[in-house]
């Protein structure tokens, strides 16, 4: 039985809550949350693919289930639709300008800046890279390589072929010019910019995330981003081991070679570069973007000042600090700190690590000379992991 009217605004606050990236058990409850406020007796379940909604009135129920792509990230189009919801709370709206202004908030995300969101892919490969240490020649490439990734984004948004293959080609496409580029300057140092450039595309976060569901016993949500997160490496690695086996059969080229010539003071300067390159990227409101810059930072620094007591600890150390600083950002700025702590998270996840094991894997080495790669993808992922365990994250079942 199709729902009254009255229940619409629940509906809808529950399908854009999942579009722009909320994890599903936060989703459940903060929609109970509204709904008792409301007076209204409901049950809700968030499943990456689809949510069922099950009102109760008397000795009538409604069920309404609607089918859901998985959804994205904006930080952006979330801190808004939180502020909808905190009016929905207080009563200061009705349910058609909320209505209205979910309408408003679908709409903006869709003004997209190409030119900016091209230097953002641009820079944030290039930032990546000095991260890592490398040249000066790779770094300028890396910044090509990253406005031609964006192009291909671009594209895949015209064709269904393109968005469905997007991250096999894009490995694939950087690949290919990268050995090209390798051709004319063999100081050009192929593997680190391959990985800068598909850098965005890594799904660190995604994992984390996953794995955050799973820890709050949301079983079947969770295990079901692991498994499209850990695809989405493997579809990455793909495109990179297809075009490295296409050239190599054609030129002879060295890709796992790591040689650093940046001075330690140019490298700390990318971090916060590469954080700044995120917020169009993630669509953070402007009144977010330097305490997001802030949190970044400090998510990358922090397990570098405490490196000494090895990778699980500094890390653990570091996301407990992320929460702290978005909690206290929160506070100042009354926007939902998981805007804070998703920046400051990207600077811990393994994404990157687990693009090397997987190198490592299948070429007997690594990008970077490294040892243990598994491990510390392991101990990353603890550490992270533990940090929101012990700092309450995974009990606060609230968006703010």
């Amino acid at each position: 039985m199709k729902p009254p009217k009255k229940y619409h605004f629940i509906i809808e606050l529950g399908k854009a809550l999942h579009i722009y990236g909320v994890p599903s058990y936060k989703i459940q409850s903060y929609l109970s949350e509204v709904a008792e406020q409301k007076g209204i007796k409901g049950v809700f379940m968030d499943l990456p693919t689809w949510i069922n909604y099950t009102f109760y009135e008397d000795e009538n129920s409604y069920n309404y289930v609607e089918c859901i792509p998985p959804g994205n990230l904006n930080l952006g189009a979330l801190s808004s639709i939180v502020e909808v919801t905190n009016k929905v709370i207080e009563d200061t709206n009705d349910d058609f300008s909320i209505k209205d202004e979910l309408k408003l908030i679908h709409e903006k995300t869709k003004e997209v800046n190409h030119y900016i969101l091209t230097l953002a892919y641009a820079f944030a490969s290039g930032a990546f890279s000095i991260m890592i240490g490398t040249n000066w020649l790779s770094i300028a490439f890396s910044l090509l390589l990253g406005a031609i990734v964006y192009l291909i984004v671009f594209l895949s948004t015209k064709s269904n072929y393109l968005e469905n293959t997007l991250e096999s080609l894009v490995s694939f496409v950087v690949t290919i010019l990268a050995c090209l580029i390798y051709l004319v300057f063999p100081d050009f140092n192929v593997g680190i910019s391959i990985l800068s450039s598909i850098i965005i595309f890594i799904p660190g976060l995604a994992i984390t995330t996953a794995l955050e569901e799973i820890t709050s016993k949301s079983l079947v949500s969770g295990g079901a981003k692991l498994f499209d997160s850990l695809i989405s490496l493997f579809k990455q690695f793909f495109g990179v081991l297809l075009g490295i086996s296409l050239m190599s059969s054609f030129i002879d080229f060295k890709l796992l070679t790591h040689i650093s010539k940046m001075p330690i003071w140019i490298m700390f300067c990318a971090v916060p570069i590469f954080s700044i390159t995120l917020l169009p990227i993630f669509q953070v409101r402007k009144k977010d973007m330097l305490f997001g810059v802030l949190t970044g930072a400090i998510g990358f620094f922090i397990p570098v000042i405490f490196s000494g007591y090895g990778i699980l600890i500094s890390t653990f150390i570091g996301t407990i600090a992320v929460v702290l600083i978005s909690g206290l950002f929160n506070k100042i700025t009354k926007t939902p700190k998981i805007i804070y702590l998703t920046q400051g998270i990207i600077m811990l996840v393994p994404g990157s690590k687990s693009f090397l094991g997987l190198s490592s894997s299948f070429f007997n080495s690594t990008i970077i000379n490294t040892s243990n790669l598994f491990e510390q993808v392991a101990f990353i992922l603890m550490g992270i992991i533990g940090g929101l365990i012990f700092a309450g994250v995974f009990r606060d079942t609230s968006v703010n």
